[in-house]
C-alpha cells in the first residue's frame, strides 16, 4: 500500500522536504565513495609524495641548505622516479612516533631506518629490505665500562644505557636482562649521543651503521665498543632488516613502489647509491618481507 495515501497533501509535502535532502545526501555520499582516489592515484596526479622520516644518520637527515638525504630518502626519490614522481617532500617526526604518524596520514610512507618485525606488520604494511644491519654501541673513548654486548650491560646493574624511544635497541635490551632503571630513552640518535658525550649514559644502543655515523662525527668524543656481540634471544642471533612503511589500506602504492624497489635492488647502482651512507656488500639485504613478519 501506497504509504502516501493515507497522509494529507499538506503532510505529504513535509514529509518530502524531510526525506528529500537524506536521500539526495545517500547518492551523493554513494558516489563520492564509490570515486573515493586511492594515495597512489593522488601521488600521480599531483606528482608529489610525502615521505616520513626520523632524524638518524645515516638513514635519514637533512643537509644545511635543507635537502633530506640518507639511504632511506635517497632510495625512496630513486624509486619514484622511476615511477615518474619527480617531487619528494620530507616530514619530520619522532622515531616512536612515525606508524602513528603514518596511521593518521600526516605523511605517504615511512623512509627511515625501520626494521620490519612481527609486531610493526600489524600496523605497517613493509615493503620488501633495502639493507640489513646488526647493532652497535657508541661509548666514550677507551669504553671505560668495559660494554661489548647487551649481556655486558644486564650484569653491570649501575650502567645505564640509551635507547631511541620505540627502537628496536629496545626489546634487544629487555630481552638481554637489562633492567629498566638502567635504560634511558632519547628522542633521536643525535641527543642520545651528547647523552653519552656528557656522561648521562655509558653506551648508546643503535644500528652499527648509525652508531659508525656518530663516531665519524665525533671522533675525539665517541668510539664504536670493539668487538661487539649482537644479542642472541631464544637462540636466534639477531641480524634485522629494514624496508619502506606505507598505511595497510595502501597496498596498491606499496605494490607498485616494491616493483621499482626490486628492479633497483638487482641493479649495480644499488650499491653505489648507499655506500656513501656507511652501507657495504655485506649490508645488502638476503631475506622477504613476508618471511620476517611471520612470528
Amino acid at each position: 500500500m501506497d504509504i502516501s495515501s493515507r497522509v494529507p497533501s499538506r503532510g505529504r509535502r513535509r514529509l518530502l522536504s524531510v526525506l528529500f535532502p537524506v536521500l539526495l545526501a545517500a547518492v551523493l555520499g554513494s558516489g563520492a565513495a564509490s570515486s573515493a582516489e586511492t594515495a597512489l592515484e593522488r601521488i600521480n596526479r599531483i606528482g608529489v609524495v610525502r615521505i616520513g622520516y626520523a632524524p638518524e644518520p645515516p638513514f635519514s637527515f637533512r643537509l644545511p641548505d635543507g635537502r633530506l638525504t640518507g639511504s632511506g630518502p635517497e632510495v625512496a626519490r630513486r624509486v619514484f622516479a622511476a615511477m615518474g614522481i619527480h617531487e619528494i617532500q620530507g616530514v619530520e617526526s619522532e622515531f616512536g612516533a612515525l606508524i602513528r604518524d603514518l596511521g593518521a596520514g600526516r605523511f605517504d610512507l615511512i623512509a627511515n631506518g625501520m626494521f620490519v618485525l612481527p609486531d610493526r606488520c600489524r600496523d605497517v604494511a613493509f615493503s620488501e629490505p633495502f639493507f640489513k644491519a646488526g647493532a652497535g654501541f657508541a661509548v666514550r673513548p677507551g669504553n671505560p665500562a668495559n660494554l661489548h654486548g647487551f649481556d655486558d650491560v644486564a650484569a653491570s646493574p649501575s650502567v645505564r644505557l640509551g635507547v631511541v624511544a620505540g627502537a628496536v635497541e629496545l626489546n634487544y635490551a629487555r630481552a638481554s636482562g637489562v633492567a629498566e632503571r638502567q635504560l634511558v630513552l632519547f628522542p633521536d640518535a643525535a641527543m642520545a649521543a651528547n647523552g653519552v658525550k656528557a656522561g648521562r649514559v655509558d653506551a648508546f644502543a643503535a644500528m652499527g651503521v648509525t652508531v659508525q655515523d656518530l663516531v665519524r662525527r665525533s671522533p675525539r668524543h665517541l668510539e664504536r665498543a670493539d668487538p661487539f656481540r649482537n644479542p642472541s634471544i631464544g637462540g636466534r642471533s639477531f641480524l634485522d632488516h629494514g624496508g619502506f612503511g606505507f598505511r595497510p589500506g595502501d597496498l596498491e602504492l606499496r605494490d607498485a613502489f616494491n616493483r621499482h624497489l626490486l628492479d633497483l635492488l638487482q641493479s649495480p647502482d644499488y650499491l653505489a647509491l648507499i655506500e656513501p651512507f656507511g652501507f657495504t656488500q655485506a649490508d645488502l639485504p638476503d631475506r622477504k618481507t613476508t618471511e620476517l613478519c611471520t612470528p
